[in-house]
This record gives structure tokens, sequence and C-alpha cells, in this order.
């Protein structure tokens, strides 16, 4: 089949030129057409990955360095309740009831509770000069800080959440009257 002939002469091209010319649009230019978007979709869609991931790691920093001020204001808590702990033990009135344990209400100071406890065992270390027996006692005191909703410490409870702290200190203390 022949390839209709445009009359150069004429204002307007046959309509079977025009047919086979595609009404005007050149072939090489409708191929083309549209690869533009996609392309510019291709980076969006690359550019959003980014930019969520960049929000993300910046919010695992941001948890990971709260957690860890945590976990320091809650190992400096259990510090105090075992300082507070020792006093109660060496100077007042756990000397005879060492069992009952006490629950110290640091929140408005360092938004931390601290359950202090005490065991105590009486030891023999033989006998003075003049023949009397001498009596040691050894104490155990364990103080958990944690910053849970419970009114003690340990707050299984509040266990999975993911603010939650916990810490544990344990001391040995003798009083050798």
């Amino acid at each position: 089949m022949a390839m209709p002939v445009h009359d150069l002469h004429s204002p307007r091209p046959s309509r079977a030129w025009r047919r086979a010319m595609g009404r005007g649009r050149t072939p090489h230019r409708a191929a083309g057409r549209g690869f533009g978007a996609i392309a510019a979709m291709i980076v969006l869609v690359l550019l959003a990955t980014l930019a969520a991931a960049i929000v993300r790691l910046n919010w695992t920093q941001q948890m990971g360095s709260a957690q860890d001020i945590s976990a320091s204001r809650a190992a400096q808590a259990a510090q105090a309740g075992v300082q507070w702990g020792l006093y109660q033990a060496l100077k007042t009135g756990w000397k005879t009831s060492c069992g009952a344990a006490q629950t110290l209400d640091l929140r408005g100071d360092m938004g931390f509770r601290v359950t202090v406890s005490c065991a105590s065992t009486d030891y023999s270390e033989g006998e003075s000069v003049s023949g009397t027996p001498q009596t040691i006692r050894l104490y155990t005191l364990t103080a958990v800080a944690c910053n849970g909703a419970a009114n003690a410490c340990p707050d299984a409870g509040s266990l999975a959440g993911p603010a939650y702290v916990e810490r544990r200190q344990e001391v040995q203390a003798v009083d050798a009257r």
C-alpha cells in the first residue's frame, strides 16, 4: 500500500494522510509520553521512604536516650533507698524488727518509688575478755526503685510498658555492738 502524499499547496492535509500520521502525532513523541510522570513518582516514593527512615531513626534515638536517663535516675533512687535503709538498720528502730519492707515515695523529686526491705541474722563471735558472749547482727538490705503505678516495687502491672524502668541494689552491713 502506498503512503498518501500531502499536497503542499493545499491548506489542509487530506484525511488519508492525517490518518496515516496519527492525527498529527509523530510516533517518537507518543512512545516517550508518560515516562517523566513515572520517573517523578519513583523519585517521590524513594524520597518518602528515606524521610520515613530518618524519622524512625530519630525516634529510636530519642527513646534510647530517655531510657538511659530514666535508668540512671532509678539507680540513684535505689542508692538513696539503700542509704536510708542503712540508717534505719544501724541507727534507729530496725534493730529489733528488720523484716518489714517500707516504700519511699520519691516521685516528686525523682519520679520513682523505692521499696526497701531488710533481713537480719545474729551470729555469735565468741566472748569478750570478761567472758560475756559477743553477738553481731548481719543486715541484708534490698532497695528496688521503679517508676510504675503501683504502691510498691517491683510493679508487675507496668512491667511490659516501654517507659517502665526498675533498678535493684543490695547491700550487707554488720552491727558489732
